[in-house]
């Protein structure tokens, strides 16, 4: 058997002309980066139309190219899906447009997975425990969330969920099909404004399907995410049953610790932490490596704790509804 010379290998990751080719290409991006963002107030619609017909025939490939770049380098895309749906029309604008966001969110995911993950990780430190925490329990699923409901930056979201597990072709599918209702919304409002400025008579009909479709792009998010909430509540019998049958879940109890060992007693075995004393003991929950359902008198001080935890990443966390109120009208048992 033939065996190549061992030049002709690809150099390991440790090989300094590997290391030098990654500082090379990093050094690089972060100057394009850096350039781009200097230069972005500079940009103009008008100038990106005009210079994307001057490419004639091949117009669409050189849009989705230039797309992607944008988004690379973290240029905002809304100005860019405007501009297609004006010069390319509202359905083929938002196809293009969609195809250049994902195409540059699939290049940024493989720079930060293969190249620039500590500069990544520098950069999108607040969100990392969070996204890795999310990925870990809920897989494409996450992705679609944060997608759709926008509680991170697009462009810096690309780069960091590559530093997550998530497999690519997951992560670029969701990201495909979680961009049309946005691409398609922005792409009609840019269809219809050059329709009112040329005066076409088809622009109040345009402008009524880019209101719409930019409508429900707004609240399908608030739709999602209150949807996504509601299915991580829990009724009281519910978690009765769940630590019954020994499930590796811990009940964070909330309350101050008077009402903790009062009279009004709490779940054998949970873990007492007040909510203002939720945001210095962060590490103690984050080392207890479990589910968490979290209670307190009702459920008001719970919510509040909930939204916390699960906007640090910590969890998965979940809602105790009615608290433990309802866990003393259920006859549950009781510690004091």
């Amino acid at each position: 058997m033939n065996h190549p010379a061992p030049d002709s290998a690809v150099p390991p990751a440790s090989h300094p002309a590997t290391r030098l080719l990654r500082l090379i290409l990093l050094v690089a991006l972060t100057g394009a980066i850096a350039w781009a963002i200097t230069h972005r107030d500079q940009l103009d619609m008008a100038q990106w139309e005009s210079w994307l017909l001057t490419w004639g025939a091949i117009a669409k490939p050189v849009y989705v190219l230039l797309y992607a770049l944008a988004t690379i380098l973290f240029l905002p895309g809304s100005m860019l899906t405007l501009a297609g749906g004006a010069i390319f029309g509202p359905w083929m604008g938002a196809g293009l447009s969609v195809l250049g966001a994902t195409l540059g969110a699939g290049v940024s995911f493989l720079i930060a997975r293969h190249l620039a993950g500590g500069w990544v990780e520098q950069r999108a430190a607040g969100m990392i425990g969070r996204l890795l925490a999310g990925v870990e329990s809920e897989g494409w699923r996450f992705v679609a969330f944060t997608r759709l409901v926008p509680i991170f930056p697009f462009n810096l979201l690309n780069y960091a969920l590559g530093l997550t597990r998530i497999r690519f072709d997951h992560y670029l599918i969701t990201s495909l099909l979680c961009m049309i209702p946005g691409g398609l919304a922005y792409s009609w409002l840019g269809h219809a404004g050059r329709a009112a400025t040329t005066g076409d008579g088809e622009a109040i009909r345009a402008g009524m399907w880019a209101l719409g479709l930019l409508a429900i792009a707004l609240l399908l998010p608030r739709w999602i995410k209150r949807n996504r909430e509601t299915k991580r509540h829990l009724d009281t019998n519910t978690l009765k049953a769940l630590l019954d049958a020994g499930d590796n879940l811990v009940v964070l109890d909330v309350r101050d610790q008077p009402d903790f060992i009062g009279e009004n007693g709490h779940i054998p075995g949970s873990l007492n932490i007040p909510l203002p004393e939720l945001e210095t003991r962060l590490n103690e929950i984050r080392n207890l490596g479990k589910p968490l359902a979290i209670i307190c008198h009702t459920d008001r001080r719970s919510k509040t704790a909930f939204r916390r935890l699960d906007t640090l990443g910590i969890g998965p966390v979940f809602l105790v509804t009615g608290g433990m109120k309802q866990w003393r009208l259920d006859r549950h048992p009781i510690e004091k």
